[in-house]
């Protein structure tokens, strides 16, 4: 049976995987994040963002999400280091009085940024959970998941 690990090479080695062949094309990812944190944290809540004495964290959280997605490259291996056409990440207090965190990466290349996006998603919670630890501890990153992908062999779109 063939290897059907991308990231390993004949020999199951890792190896990076090879898109000279692909077709450049328009790609998307959209990833989202949630984090859930305590009625102690809300309480800071003031118009669109939590309020702290670091500043304000939605803010900060979509500085760090986009830097993070541009940096995806050197913090999981093997991802190839791209040039982002753009990075968007929007944070909200959804329905639940969850904090969801959406981070929309697109470029027009010869591999996706599915990695961008969850990375940006991914720091843009963690950043929100040290900014907020002083408030409460009680604070749960429940979910980083992609939510759809498109351009490249396929197209995704979360159920």
């Amino acid at each position: 049976m063939a290897n059907k690990f991308t990231h390993l090479d004949a020999s199951d080695n890792p190896s990076m995987v090879d898109v000279s062949d692909k077709k450049v094309t328009a790609r998307t990812a959209h990833a989202r994040s949630i984090v859930v944190v305590s009625e102690e944290v809300l309480t800071f809540f003031e118009g669109k963002d939590i309020q702290t004495k670091k500043g304000p964290v939605f803010q900060t959280a979509i500085l760090a999400g986009v830097m993070a997605a541009k940096k995806t490259s050197d913090l999981i291996p093997l991802c190839h280091p791209l040039g982002l056409d753009s990075c968007k990440v929007d944070i909200v207090l959804n329905e639940n009085r969850e904090v969801q965190i959406d981070c929309i990466a697109k470029i027009t290349s010869k591999t996706g940024v599915e990695m961008e996006a969850l990375t940006g998603a991914s720091v843009a919670a963690l950043t929100i959970y040290d900014m907020c630890k002083a408030f409460s501890h009680d604070i749960v990153i429940k979910e980083t998941k992609l939510i759809k992908k498109t351009g490249g062999k396929s197209d995704y779109q979360s159920a």
